[in-house]
């Protein structure tokens, strides 16, 4: 049976009260609500409500009650000022995107010294329902606020699994470890379909994005050893920002280390930015991973990470991304 966090049902907000004249009204907005036909929990100290009842509820808070003293929050997470509960409603667009499957892969080339495809890195785009795309940041910020975030990221990477069937290369597969709690419950469909298709893992690289974000290293380590014992690969990006000692790539022991276009573009002439390409090709050695130059658009920052060591390459001097894949 799917888990929670793959169904794309009903929010339920938590409502609390404060102050004597809202705590008063409290059975008030249970009969309320209850006569109206909206489904409302009072069982707890705060008050349990689904999202077709928001807007019922604010009309009566706004008429009613001291709005000051009225806090909301979704999955148990920190409580908001029931001002910025519209924003979240707002947001509903992006279950539709979710529960229809309006993703579309693309693909960017992944080159080796030679300039030969090495791989490919499978990007998502998202459109709406007449066929025009939504930015990859507006829809990552809807899921988010509405604690979306697994299932935009299951979807996304299920996608990118199927897509990798027609690149037959090496594919690389971006996924947000903040949004997976197990990984023997929340990674286990991506390895069944991978077997369904009759891919080679070694064929897929799992590829940590934001990985300046994450906090519990544990955890990430428990994600990239499930995938390693399932006999796929993965990437670490953005090493520079994310992971500040050699013993904590060490430990992670990925297979490939991207350096983030910021230290990429325009490091033929930059001497600080030349200092940590360096660098990061230092730590990518020390632990045995391959170093990959993202954001590569010039022949001359092209020849200076050449020539100085780096062996795969990833740009708009290559490619940009596609649906149909480069050859």
């Amino acid at each position: 049976m799917p888990c929670k966090s793959c169904l794309v049902l009903e929010l339920e907000y938590e409502i609390g009260l404060m102050g004597s004249k809202n705590i008063s009204l409290r059975q008030t907005i249970i009969n309320h609500l209850t006569r109206r036909g909206f489904r409302i929990d009072g069982s707890n100290d705060f008050l349990k409500i689904g999202e077709s009842a928001v807007k019922e509820f604010l009309d009566f808070c706004q008429d009613y009650m001291d709005q000051e003293n009225v806090y909301f929050r979704l999955e148990e997470k920190e409580w908001r000022p029931i001002t910025e509960i519209e924003h979240i409603v707002k947001m509903q667009w992006i279950d539709e995107v979710i529960r229809k499957k309006l993703v579309v892969s693309f693909s960017q080339p992944i080159v080796n010294r030679d300039e030969e495809i090495f791989a490919y890195e499978v990007l998502s785009r998202f459109t709406k329902d007449d066929g025009s795309f939504i930015y990859p940041n507006e829809i990552f910020s809807a899921a988010r606020n509405r604690g979306r975030l697994y299932a935009l990221d299951r979807m996304c990477r299920m996608a990118a699994v199927r897509y990798s069937a027609i690149l037959q290369k090496k594919t690389f597969i971006n996924f947000i470890p903040t949004s997976i709690y197990s990984p023997e419950h929340c990674l286990q469909s991506t390895v069944q379909l991978a077997n369904q298709l009759g891919i080679d893992p070694n064929q897929f690289v799992f590829e940590v994005v934001e990985s300046d974000k994450v906090d519990d290293i544990e955890h990430l380590k428990t994600i990239l050893n499930y995938y390693k014992e399932k006999g796929f690969q993965y990437a670490l990006d953005d090493v520079g920002e994310g992971y500040s000692t050699i013993e904590m790539l060490a430990d992670l022991q990925p297979h490939y280390m991207k350096l983030d276009m910021k230290f990429v573009q325009g490091v033929s002439f930059d001497s600080e930015k030349q200092r940590v390409a360096l660098l990061f090709l230092e730590k990518a050695k020390e632990i045995g991973a391959t170093p990959l130059a993202e954001g590569v658009e010039t022949r001359e920052d092209f020849e200076w990470l050449k020539g100085n060591g780096y062996e795969l390459f990833q740009g708009y001097l290559f490619g940009k991304p596609s649906i149909t894949p480069q050859r």
